[in-house]
């Protein structure tokens, strides 16, 4: 299932399709970025600061080091997925999957991966 060169991370999210993870790599995409939270946001965002190496990278290149997710499953279960755990899925994670499509695919991956 898991493509070559795709990473995906503990909450079953590609990170490799993800923009943050490609700004890491692109500068273009970066400046995109920072340029979206300047007008959306009103925030300054430093270029460097936009990167991510995903869930199993370095925490302190992590965009979302204090992801709850990240937390929950690496942290204090000290598991590589989400389905991996007992409670998988959780009522949080289902709750967070109905944020968006993308989440929505993300636990149905998760799924598929406990299968």
């Amino acid at each position: 299932m898991e493509e070559k060169n795709e990473i995906i991370g503990v909450c079953g999210l590609i990170c490799s399709g993800c923009d943050i993870f490609e700004a890491s790599k692109n500068p273009e995409i970066a400046q995109k970025i920072a340029d979206w939270f300047k007008k959306e946001r009103n925030t300054d965002v430093k270029l460097e600061d936009i990167c991510c190496l995903g869930c199993k990278g370095d925490r302190t290149k992590h965009w979302s080091a204090d992801c709850w997710i990240l937390q929950c499953c690496v942290d204090k279960k000290g598991l590589e997925f989400c389905s991996e755990c007992e409670e998988f899925p959780c009522d949080k994670l289902v709750e967070w999957a109905k944020g968006s499509e993308r989440y929505k695919e993300a636990l149905n991956r998760l799924k598929e991966m406990k299968n």
